[in-house]
């Protein structure tokens, strides 16, 4: 596929300027950045949600992403959301209180589901 030199130009710039902020370029960025035209609508999206501070401090941002990344379970986001939650002022403390959270709702998750059905298959009567 031909490369539009003005997306290869401003995709160099952006995931420059992502490299100072955050210290790298996540692999993600790093494998799209041959298809600027996928990686472009990507980084747009993804600098809506974190770039400033509209309504959420950065901080409090990262350790919402942290919660969904553990949800997700992907260590990669799990690390990249970690750091950037520190890099924002998270302490200690906050960013172990996100995690048990987030793994909570991942335990509350499970249970959800499996005691419907436990209830659906041994008849037992339940009240939404």
């Amino acid at each position: 596929m031909k490369k539009d030199p003005e997306q290869q130009k401003e995709m160099e710039r952006r995931l420059a300027e992502e490299e100072k902020i955050v210290g790298h370029v996540p692999v993600v960025h790093q494998i799209l950045s041959d298809r600027p035209d996928m990686l472009l609508p990507n980084l747009d999206v993804s600098e809506s949600m974190f770039a400033g501070e509209k309504v959420l401090p950065h901080k409090v941002k990262h350790l919402i992403a942290l919660g969904a990344a553990v949800a997700g379970g992907s260590p990669y986001c799990i690390r990249a959301q970690m750091e950037n939650a520190k890099m924002f002022g998270a302490t200690e403390d906050e960013v172990l209180e996100a995690l048990q959270i987030a793994c909570y709702m991942g335990m509350t998750r499970g249970q959800s589901i499996s005691f419907r059905v436990f209830a659906d298959v041994f008849g037992k009567e339940y009240s939404e």
